[in-house]
């Protein structure tokens, strides 16, 4: 039985400390997916809520220094109870706070995986990449050999995401090719992305590697389809098709489109 098969079945209940410019797509896109969204932040409720919880997302977005205490209160409580984390360093690198604050994290925090662009896994281990934003600038080095580092560095599966994508827990590493440029003008998809890689991890057991492998590719087949059903609309018109294939994508045509290959 495929990852996706198995989160459709079991319906795996999500929690999402996410920045408010995607907590709806994201919540949305979760629900496409077949996986049961919850978004949650108050210092009362959080470490309760990641106890019950499939899988935790930490997304850095939108920081302050309430985000920050909710992040770790729920990052403890998922790693006292054996629950899948995922980070999510959005723009990590940009500016010295968040670049510090994911320091915070992962010093404090153990992670399952991390997910990101190159720049923003760069500069969580301290490798030099620009940043544009919130977005990946320029820079040199080979990003396959950047995520090995990151993951054994981290301890954690590392994912670095870009026209191709890297998957890699330090001694295996697979690399997707699936996708869209379009992706790129919707905001919220690399967030959405690392809750859906959190939502695969939850029904992954002891293979979270290739659950997370999946989780990518499978994201990014939806997307091709999404792109071609709605080619020349916009991505207005993208974005709706593209959550309508997150929910209808069989694992059947999945297989048939998906590029993963061991590196």
């Amino acid at each position: 039985m495929s990852f996706i098969q198995k989160l459709r079945d079991a319906n795996p209940l999500i929690h999402n400390i996410t920045n408010i410019v995607v907590t709806n797509f994201t919540a949305n896109g979760l629900l496409a997916l077949g996986a049961s969204p919850f978004m949650a932040d108050a210092h009362e409720e959080v470490a309760d809520v990641a106890a019950m919880s499939g899988a935790v997302l930490i997304n850095i977005g939108t920081l302050n220094e309430h985000a920050i205490k909710s992040m770790l209160l729920a990052g403890k409580s998922a790693n006292a109870h054996g629950v899948p984390l995922v980070l999510d360093p959005v723009g990590a690198g940009a500016t010295s706070y968040r670049t510090e604050v994911t320091h915070r994290l992962t010093s404090e925090i153990k992670l399952t995986a991390l997910r990101g662009n190159v720049a923003e896994v760069a500069n969580v281990i301290g490798e030099k990449w620009s940043s544009k934003g919130v977005d990946a600038g320029s820079g040199e080095g080979d990003v396959v050999a950047i995520a090995r580092k990151a993951a054994a560095q981290l301890d954690c599966i590392v994912i670095v995401t870009g026209a191709e994508d890297v998957i890699t827990d330090s001694k295996t590493t697979y690399i997707a090719a699936n996708g869209h440029p379009i992706l790129t003008k919707v905001t919220g998809t690399g967030c959405l992305l690392s809750s859906v890689v959190a939502a695969f991890l939850a029904v992954a057991g002891d293979q979270k590697l290739e659950a997370a492998a999946e989780a990518i590719s499978f994201y990014g087949v939806a997307a091709e389809i999404a792109a071609g059903k709605t080619a020349g609309q916009g991505p207005g018109s993208f974005q709706i098709e593209f959550l309508n294939q997150l929910s209808v994508l069989t694992t059947e045509r999945y297989a048939e489109l998906s590029k993963i290959k061991e590196a």
